[in-house]
């Protein structure tokens, strides 16, 4: 072999390195953004729920009034944000997540609210769709996990750096003190 005919092989070997790689990078992006809409399905689920659950709820619970208040501009914020992956819809949902659970512990309180079948019955949703946002949190998790250590690991680095392949947020609480269960004190 000739030393441009070596040249040759190398240069094509790198072009197809470089082109598979890429591929790779793409459809590791492509799992994350699919895993994502997986999640944002679930948190609309759950934003479609509130309305519902409040109004069930606002009836046996008046002097609830802030929480069920502030349950509704969480949902309202939530809904008005893009649908996009990032830090700040992480805490708004997690926010929303705590104020439901919350509003779940108020409910022990009203055994007339317990018993009713309309809130038996959202109840019953929630919880589905709490379980299913937890399985598309994770799923969605592992598709960041698995595009953040292609994207990060040599040599592949460098093809995500020259295509700019952005890094991608986990979604995840973003403190200790939101994996707390609520605390809820009644004033009599």
């Amino acid at each position: 072999m000739t030393t441009q005919m070596i040249w040759l092989v190398t240069i094509a070997a790198v072009a197809v390195w470089a082109v598979w790689t890429y591929n790779r990078l793409v459809q590791a992006r492509r799992v994350a953004d699919e895993a994502w809409s997986g999640v944002d399905a679930q948190l609309k689920r759950r934003h479609d729920l509130i309305p519902n659950l409040v109004e069930t709820v606002k009836g046996y619970g008046r002097h609830e009034k802030g929480t069920l208040e502030e349950l509704i501009a969480l949902r309202g914020k939530a809904a008005g944000a893009p649908s996009v992956p990032s830090e700040a819809a992480a805490r708004t949902e997690d926010a929303i997540g705590n104020m439901l659970r919350r509003v779940l512990v108020l409910a022990e309180n009203y055994p007339a609210l317990r018993a009713s079948e309309n809130f038996v019955s959202l109840h019953n949703s929630l919880e589905s769709i709490e379980s299913d946002l937890q399985m598309a949190r994770r799923y969605y998790n592992g598709a960041i996990r698995d595009y953040s250590v292609l994207r990060e690991s040599v040599p592949s680095n460098i093809i995500a750096r020259i295509f700019s392949f952005a890094p991608k947020p986990f979604f995840e609480l973003s403190s200790e003190k939101e994996a707390e269960p609520p605390k809820v004190t009644f004033e009599k």
